[in-house]
């Protein structure tokens, strides 16, 4: 398992830290693989009954690592990254999160899955992939309406506008704002009180809660992977990719 991401399992608690600091926590191919796996170990073994994703109190993630992104772009359903989103999507036990500083992309898109979500009140939630030229992934253009209703939807997916921890708040995608000093511990504190409560009862709740519209968002996350691996080869993103490792402003006048 990759260094960049670390799992700890404690009184039937599994966290996931995603240990990348120096780059802000971008995720690469190796990381998605990495949690995707510790997903898969966590729904499956008996003595694990909470899974908690957490970054570092000044900064989730930044999204993905371009540069690793464009070396390894992902390539169908069973790739990295979708084999990650599938797994939070399915995953049958209580998720936690706990998000402090920017969670850029899949860093905002993966906590519409979780089941509980802390902040901390320097938390900066954004969805910019128009501005790569890309669409939505990981079911948000069903999640994210659903959730923020249509106007701020397209205010947050359409403008790529970014949202703090309060606005976060008002629309149900966090529980509770807290110093970022905080939040892993808050997270964890939660973690623990679902970790004593019957797994049968919680994962049947939770199966029922999520029944209505599972198949929906699985169906919706395969149409925007086809759509977000067409994109990627098109002028616009290719443009947006350009420009941002050769730091520069890009220029979509023409595409």
């Amino acid at each position: 398992m990759s260094n960049d991401i670390l799992t700890h399992v404690e009184a039937g608690v599994m966290t996931i830290t995603l240990n990348r600091l120096d780059r802000k926590n971008s995720i690469t191919s190796a990381m998605y693989g990495a949690m995707a796996d510790a997903l898969a170990t966590a729904a499956s073994d008996p003595g694990i009954r909470v899974a908690v994703l957490q970054g570092h109190e000044t900064v989730f993630s930044a999204g993905n690592d371009i540069g690793d992104f464009l070396n390894k772009p992902p390539a169908g359903m069973d790739s990295p990254v979708f084999r990650f989103l599938t797994g939070i999507a399915n995953f049958p036990k209580p998720l936690l999160a706990a998000v402090c500083g920017p969670a850029v992309g899949v860093g905002t898109t993966m906590l519409f899955h979780c089941d509980l979500v802390y902040a901390g009140d320097n938390a900066a939630f954004s969805m910019p992939f128009v501005n790569l030229g890309l669409c939505p992934e990981a079911g948000s253009s069903l999640l994210v309406p659903q959730m923020l209703g249509y106007h701020r939807a397209a205010e947050a997916l359409l403008l790529g506008e970014p949202f703090m921890a309060e606005a976060a708040l008002e629309v149900g995608l966090v529980n509770r704002v807290v110093p970022p000093t905080e939040a892993n511990g808050v997270a964890q504190a939660a973690a623990k009180k679902l970790a004593a409560k019957p797994i049968s009862a919680l994962v049947e709740t939770k199966r029922l809660m999520k029944k209505g519209q599972q198949q929906l968002v699985l169906q919706q996350m395969a149409e925007e992977g086809k759509s977000f691996s067409r994109m990627l080869g098109e002028p616009a993103a290719k443009e947006a990719f350009g420009a941002f490792m050769e730091k520069r402003k890009p220029d979509f006048s023409k595409v």
